[in-house]
């Protein structure tokens, strides 16, 4: 996965772990795409302040993932899904093939929120 799609992914779902401070600079920093210099003059701290705290916490974000796994078991459940999805579209128009399909949207629709 792509850099910037990683420290997304990540923040989506560690992000609620983060203190207020660490998830606005970082949505900034990786969400809104802002400099370092336009999140420090709008945060009211200096550049130097705000890179040190995208790094240490696109660091946090990392050691989460390291111990918890969870975007990883996301993407992991999305390629399936797509598979299951692919298999059933290529498959005869079913009943067992669309209450299939229903139940994979349902997980879908978990994982989502």
């Amino acid at each position: 996965m792509e850099d910037i799609g990683r420290k997304a992914l990540l923040f989506d779902v560690y992000g609620p772990l983060l203190t207020e401070k660490q998830r606005q600079v970082y949505d900034l920093a990786v969400g809104e795409d802002m400099s370092l210099g336009e999140i420090a003059e709008v945060s009211g701290v200096s550049r130097q302040a705000v890179h040190d705290m995208v790094r240490r916490t696109g660091r946090i974000l990392e050691k989460y993932e390291e111990k918890l796994g969870l975007a990883g078991k996301f993407l992991e459940i999305e390629t399936h899904l797509t598979r299951i999805r692919a298999l059933i579209d290529a498959a005869p128009a079913a009943p067992l093939s669309r209450s299939i399909l229903a139940e994979i949207d349902a997980i879908d629709r978990i994982e989502r929120n």
